[in-house]
């Protein structure tokens, strides 16, 4: 319906149909997403023309069984878009000019060149993600039909709208500002100019939930497998949940003792030690990995997800135990564009629920998350008398002053009184 508004098609008009489709297929939509559209359009047509014969309306407003069918061979018959088009009276009744090229939307384009520039920089799917949806936000607050036509006083009145009428947080209001200053260097080509008068919330300080070891240990009981060996490398390890869920088998090395962990925040690499107390449990999981791995090449899958294009320098990698999930997901992924089946890691809602339930069994008063056994492995080492330039490097922290919050989660253990080291 929206289509057939936007391009001036009459919605029960059959010829609208492989238009439609022709518009999906600019959009990047797969085989599966355009089967399904062209089924749910056939309902609609269905329902119309049932009720248009047992009506008094015009019969011209309403297409026939005939005409229906007609409309249900064009997904299958790429071609018949073409023909449409070539016919004398395709669509000349609805709009004016060349039926089979309607204009492209200049925000839909916009929302690409954003993706390619994010793609090319290689941030994550979560950036592509939030940048995307504060680009969409603030087409729909400014009603502009171009966004290259918009401008600062755009930008600031949005912002301004977000801090008074939404009454976002200071996080939130930051996170809308980098996206739109992304939007406008990378996409626009504008130079995003300076944002006086704006009414933003200030950032307060946050001093981060730590457990103590007990409370760690309690955790762990009530937690089964793999969700407890997941718990334990977030705190032995001091790694973010994406990182932990992330690793592949290639990621241990267990003759020198150290855990990989790549494409970290950043895509940054980094190096921590493995916990030795770890190892007979970290052997016992990549057993079952091994085990599992066998089972699906038996089946015949296609492998596990990679990442970027490593799977067409390599063909073979997703297959191979080395690339394998070392949390692998229970079930294998169904791809309906290409039939492939292949295998993802463990899912990061599955592990959050399996932790509110262990905080909620070991009675905690803490408001408790995955990134909480981060903290407190940070906030632990600090207590141990450790460096914090070494803390920050287990952490993959780019700045110190990241690390230095953690100097407020333990009590300081450094002596008051001034005193020269000659003294010592």
């Amino acid at each position: 319906m929206d289509f057939c508004a936007k391009y001036g098609f009459e919605p029960y008009d059959p010829q609208s149909l492989p238009h439609f489709i022709q518009k999906l297929q600019s959009k990047n939509q797969g085989h599966f997403q355009q089967q399904q559209a062209t089924e749910a359009v056939h309902i609609y047509l269905e329902i119309s023309s049932a009720e248009s014969a047992n009506s008094e309306k015009d019969p011209h407003s309403h297409f026939s069984g005939g005409q229906v069918a007609e409309a249900k061979s064009t997904f299958h018959n790429p071609s018949a878009a073409q023909a449409a088009d070539e016919r004398p009276d395709a669509g000349s009744a609805h709009v004016a000019g060349p039926a089979s090229s309607p204009v492209e939307d200049p925000w839909q384009a916009a929302i690409q060149s954003l993706a390619n520039a994010i793609r090319i920089r290689h941030y994550s799917k979560k950036t592509l993600k939030s940048y995307t949806n504060w680009v969409y936000k603030l087409k729909s607050y400014s009603q502009i039909q171009d966004p290259q036509a918009l401008t600062m006083a755009n930008v600031k009145s949005f912002l301004t709208f977000l801090a008074v009428e939404k009454n976002m947080s200071a996080s939130s209001q930051n996170l809308a500002f980098n996206a739109l200053l992304f939007f406008f260097r990378h996409v626009l080509g504008q130079e995003f100019g300076p944002i006086d008068g704006v009414v933003r919330a200030k950032q307060k300080p946050y001093i981060p939930v730590v457990l103590t070891r007990e409370e760690i240990d309690n955790v762990i009981q009530h937690l089964t497998s793999p969700f407890d060996l997941v718990v334990q490398l977030l705190y032995g390890c001091g790694l973010r949940l994406f990182e932990c869920l992330g690793l592949r088998v290639n990621a241990l090395n267990f003759d020198f003792g150290v855990l990989t962990i790549h494409d970290g925040n950043g895509k940054k690499d980094r190096t921590v030690p493995l916990p030795q107390t770890l190892v007979p449990q970290l052997n016992m999981q990549l057993e079952k990995v091994k085990e599992l791995h066998t089972k699906d090449l038996e089946t015949g899958y296609d492998g596990v997800f990679m990442f970027d294009n490593i799977e067409n320098k390599y063909p073979n990698s997703p297959r191979e135990f080395v690339w394998q999930w070392f949390f692998p997901a229970t079930y294998l992924t169904h791809i309906p564009e290409t039939g492939q089946r292949r295998r993802y890691h463990l899912h990061e809602a599955q592990v959050q629920k399996a932790i509110r339930y262990a905080v909620q069994k070991a009675q905690i008063p803490k408001r408790v998350s995955s990134h909480t056994f981060r903290h407190s492995f940070a906030s632990h080492l600090l207590q141990a008398n450790y460096d914090i330039r070494t803390i920050q490097e287990l952490l993959g922290h780019s700045d110190v002053r990241t690390t230095m919050i953690y100097t407020h989660t333990v009590k300081s253990q450094t002596h008051k009184e001034a005193k020269s080291p000659l003294d010592f």
